[in-house]
């Protein structure tokens, strides 16, 4: 399906591939590894011909269809459905011609459009958007409605229900939530064509690939089987070049000591010759970079706080004077407690991260916490609000006023910052580099809680080992809210579910709670539910007699229907203006960014106020739907 032949590529100064060869078997999974920054992504623009090769080193079949997910689709007044409809075009152009087409030309097109089960794709297209987390009323919003996470979820959905030749994917999972990241994983292994993708999800590469693709020292070896089978593959390799160097090593000392020793002697110059020669084509043996990867630094508390960490007792939690977010909680946690937070995006695992971290207080019930306690809270906005025109030196200024600059040089080569990179502007680190950096910062008074909120998104697999060995020697307690189901399953030892609206225990392991996903995407994606949307309401007669025979569920007093469709409308008419006021100001960051450090500020505290006040409004349009459910 795909063909690298001899492809170099240099840009930026520097060399990303040189004389690269590989082909890919058509209908195989591939994942594409190697550490960050080693040009996986640069390889993917040269695939799509968004940067430019030197010739035809890369081929594919006349005809192929290739797509990748690269953005996230705009805030259009388009239903997230009929977005992800208008990405099979043919059907699309079929149905588009179909309305002024002349009769002549109608049957063959009612042909096409049978040919490729064009009915059919409404509920195909729900299928996809319920296994990544919307449901039936959100695939009818408009787009406008979503933030950015979400309409990267509507793309990455678009470009699996187009279904095309060759499917390039570049991180699927980092804006999936675990319960998306498992559907994602049946997706995919189900997928009829071609797929490349990009992930240092290890769960993910098991389970899906059936090629593994290593870039590195600027060349593509192409294994197959998993990952885990990678890894051995790839192990025996080294072990057995480094073996054949040894030997060649002591080949090229013995030629060399016998062309030192005669070649000043005439009757064995000859043979000194002939030496010479073999040394000549003797092609060394070069032994790939060392890969060594800096460990996270994670230190426990010196002394144990007396039990228990924290203890919920019928407590409610909520922004501002709203409705709680998460009510009822009774919950404990001592200090050797291993906790998963599991729930889909809007359950409220960020509240609760924020509840304990005291950014959010209670508004009812108990919440009992040592005065003395310690909490590192590490999350994705963090991130995002680094100032681009900060240093890691800087940054670590703040956090050690006293230290001398050696100590604060030596601590940041510690966290895998070496020296050329301490100076460097936050704005030219990589995603791992300021992961790395932001981790180990929240980490450094050795807290007696770690809570953890989608740590490893920007960590290659060697970095997500590290951190997984640095936890399992930290002796505090530690709430992991990840899409990473290998960290979650040896890191974890007690699970927590976010949902409906409260966080209660989970009965059983992940392998539990897989099977609890697929089920639930199952039930949320039935046929009658498509037919039920297209279908009008029962008629007042039709009621009427659902409740004479006995079948209508008794109405709750409280609000009337039309108040709380009045509420439903107003929230979201108010996440719709806060989601475009979030476009707007990610749009003026990114002018922004490097060029004007306090605007940017000000932007990112204003983005972050946004993103507080679009959970609140999401919040009160889950409960204003709730009560209308019930009383509808």
């Amino acid at each position: 399906m795909l063909q690298i032949t001899n492809l170099t590529f240099s840009s930026w100064g520097r060399q990303f591939l040189d004389n690269a060869s590989v082909s890919l078997p058509p209908g195989s999974k591939v994942g594409l590894v190697g550490r960050n920054g080693i040009g996986k992504s640069t390889l993917f623009k040269i695939i799509l011909g968004g940067l430019a090769a030197n010739g035809d080193e890369v081929s594919i079949p006349k005809n192929a269809r290739v797509a990748s997910v690269d953005q996230e689709h705009p805030a259009t007044p388009v239903s997230v459905l009929e977005t992800i409809l208008e990405a099979d075009k043919e059907r699309h152009d079929l149905l588009t011609r179909l309305e002024t087409a002349e009769p002549e030309e109608m049957g063959e097109i009612w042909m096409r459009l049978i040919e490729i089960d064009a009915d059919s794709a409404p509920a195909r297209a729900s299928e996809i958007l319920v296994g990544l987390g919307f449901s039936q009323e959100d695939i009818q919003r408009p787009m406008a409605h979503f933030s950015g996470g979400w309409r990267m979820r509507v793309a990455l959905a678009a470009a699996l229900f187009a279904e095309p030749d060759l499917l390039l994917l570049d991180e699927p999972t980092n804006y999936l939530d675990l319960e998306g990241v498992v559907w994602l994983e049946q997706r995919l292994k189900r997928y009829p064509h071609t797929a490349l993708l990009i992930s240092h999800d290890r769960d993910l590469l098991n389970s899906v690939c059936t090629h593994i693709l290593h870039l590195s020292n600027r060349k593509l070896d192409l294994y197959t089987g998993s990952y885990d089978t990678f890894e051995k593959t790839r192990s025996e390799k080294l072990r057995l070049m480094a073996a054949n160097q040894a030997k060649q090593d002591v080949e090229r000392a013995h030629l060399q000591k016998f062309i030192d020793r005669f070649k000043a002697k005439a009757s064995k110059a000859t043979q000194a010759q002939s030496r010479v020669k073999k040394l000549e084509k003797l092609e060394r043996i070069e032994l790939p970079p060392e890969e060594r990867v800096a460990p996270f630094i994670l230190p426990s508390p010196e002394r144990p706080l007396p039990p228990p960490l924290i203890r919920l007792e019928n407590a409610n939690v909520g922004y501002e004077t709203g409705k709680p977010i998460l009510r009822n909680l009774n919950l404990r946690m001592d200090l050797d407690d291993r906790i998963g937070l599991l729930g889909v995006n809007g359950a409220g695992k960020s509240t609760f991260a924020k509840l304990i971290a005291k950014a959010l207080d209670i508004q009812s019930g108990e919440f009992h916490r040592d005065g003395k306690m310690r909490v590192g809270w590490f999350h994705q906005h963090q991130i995002e609000a680094m100032d681009p025109e900060d240093t890691p030196l800087q940054i670590i200024l703040r956090e050690m006023p006293d230290a001398s600059e050696n100590s604060r040089r030596s601590r940041l080569a510690q966290w895998g910052l070496p020296f050329n990179k301490q100076d460097t502007k936050v704005a030219a680190l990589s995603g791992g580099e300021r992961a790395r950096l932001l981790l180990n910062l929240v980490a450094m008074d050795a807290p007696h809680i770690l809570i953890l909120d989608e740590p490893t998104n920007h960590l290659d697999i060697d970095s997500r080992r590290a951190l997984l060995d640095a936890l399992n020697e930290y002796t505090g307690a530690v709430i992991l809210i990840t899409h990473d189901r290998s960290l979650m399953e040896l890191v974890a030892d007690r699970l927590w579910l976010a949902a409906d609206g409260t966080v209660k225990p989970f009965d059983g392991d992940m392998d539990d709670y897989t099977k609890f996903v697929l089920e639930r995407a199952k039930q949320g994606m039935k046929p009658s539910q498509v037919k039920k949307d297209a279908e009008p309401k029962a008629s007042t007669g039709t009621q009427a007699a659902n409740a004479n025979s006995g079948n209508a569920k008794p109405k709750k007093k409280g609000k009337s229907p039309s108040t709380l469709r009045h509420a439903v409308k107003k929230a979201e008419e108010i996440m719709a203006a806060i989601a475009a006021d979030m476009a707007k100001t990610d749009n003026e960051m990114a002018e922004t960014a490097g060029k004007d450090p306090k605007k940017f500020e000000v932007l990112s505290r204003k983005r972050a106020q946004l993103q507080t006040d679009l959970e609140k409004a999401e919040a009160d349009w889950m409960a204003a739907e709730e009560e209308l459910a019930e009383v509808a």
